[in-house]
């Protein structure tokens, strides 16, 4: 008796699918917990309060990796170092069993790993600043009074000023969040092409 498609699909009739769909799981888990450390850091860098829902849920995601780097790595007043070297950690285990999944044949160097790693978190820092910066464009509109509008405000806030200086408001309205979403798709862009093992697509 032949078993369904989809049966088979299960049976691992399909490795190369199935090497997808655990690519996937590990790629959202590691992007989630790497990008809620860098966001971590960040919100550390701009004095974002702690009380806030925000940094209460990136510091539940994050405590069991930061707080244990803390003993080796304080922070600064202006920096969570410890964040930051989880961050490249998980992005380091991602790069890793991405050479591992994709049947390289090999077992990948360190610098390759590392290049992978670092390639993956600006990829996903980026899609952060982006993600920001259209949840504040989208409450300065639709609710500026939500209660989450002062910390989103906070953390673009850095971001935008710089572009602020050169963009004028056009008719009231301010460009800037526009501009700045440009400007890092274009960085995007040119981030794709480096990415040669497919690893982000």
């Amino acid at each position: 008796m032949i078993a369904p498609s989809w049966a088979r699909f299960f049976l691992c009739d399909n490795p190369r699918a199935m090497s997808r769909i655990i690519w996937l799981l590990i790629e959202t888990v590691g992007g989630l917990l790497a990008v809620s450390c860098i966001l971590r850091a960040y919100a550390h860098r701009v004095h974002l309060s702690p009380r806030n829902p925000i940094c209460q849920f990136i510091n539940a995601v994050t405590d069991w990796l930061v707080l244990p780097l803390r003993r080796l790595v304080a922070p600064t007043r202006s920096m969570d170092w410890a964040s930051v070297v989880a961050a490249v950690i998980v992005a380091a285990v991602v790069a890793l069993l991405y050479f591992l999944i994709s049947g390289a044949g090999r077992a990948p160097g360190p610098i390759e790993v590392m290049l992978g790693a670092v390639f993956w978190l600006l990829n996903r820092t980026i899609y952060l600043m982006i993600g920001l910066v259209i949840v504040q464009a989208i409450l300065s509109w639709v609710n500026p009074y939500a209660p989450l509008a002062p910390a989103i405000q906070q953390l673009t806030q850095p971001l935008l000023t710089p572009i602020r200086k050169f963009v004028p408001l056009i008719g009231g309205v301010d460009l800037s969040p526009l501009v700045l979403i440009l400007l890092l798709q274009i960085l995007l862009s040119i981030l794709d092409p480096a990415l040669l093992t497919g690893m982000f697509r």
